[in-house]
């Protein structure tokens, strides 16, 4: 059985080898062509984190933590930066993540972490040891589910998980 694939493939690779080998012959263009500006609005390129929500998400913020609020979710994790200079707001693929500024100490009425959604797991990870940010894997119920918890610098839980195609 081995013997005869070892001959149809190397039979299938002369038989390539024959159609690459073909030259492609360009026609003249019949009247007239004349290149023109597209002018279609450009689309954006989807940005390489989502919002594991179903609606925009708010979370608490200490004063003057804007800087590193920055680093952390413009630099490390892909989101950009919305608003007026004194709205603290950032926008991933999906959904708007904004943060209600107060005074501290913040009072926050629930410890549950906000599902974020990274191309690969792999990569913030190594960003988060470059920063020496420090991070915890976690194990999910279904097989080879994993993610990273990890705190922002205003003190809120983020699930990181990576995105899978389907």
């Amino acid at each position: 059985m081995r013997a005869s694939l070892k001959h149809q493939s190397g039979s299938m690779s002369q038989q390539h080898r024959t159609h690459a080998d073909d030259a492609l012959e360009l026609v003249e263009p019949t009247g007239d062509f004349k290149l023109r500006l597209d002018r279609r609005p450009r689309m954006e390129e989807p940005l390489p984190v989502k919002l594991v929500t179903v609606d925009d998400a708010t979370l608490l913020t200490g004063a003057g933590l804007e800087r590193d609020l920055d680093a952390f979710y413009v630099d490390l994790l892909g989101f950009v930066r919305t608003g007026s200079p004194h709205d603290l707001s950032y926008r991933a693929d999906n959904f708007n993540l904004h943060f209600r500024v107060e005074e501290p100490p913040v009072r926050r009425d629930t410890l549950r972490a906000l599902g974020v959604e990274v191309q690969s797991l792999a990569t913030i990870e190594q960003r988060l040891i470059d920063e020496q940010i420090e991070y915890t894997w976690q194990k999910g119920l279904q097989p080879g589910h994993q993610s990273i918890a990890v705190l922002d610098p205003a003190g809120n839980w983020l699930e990181l998980t990576e995105s899978r195609a389907i």
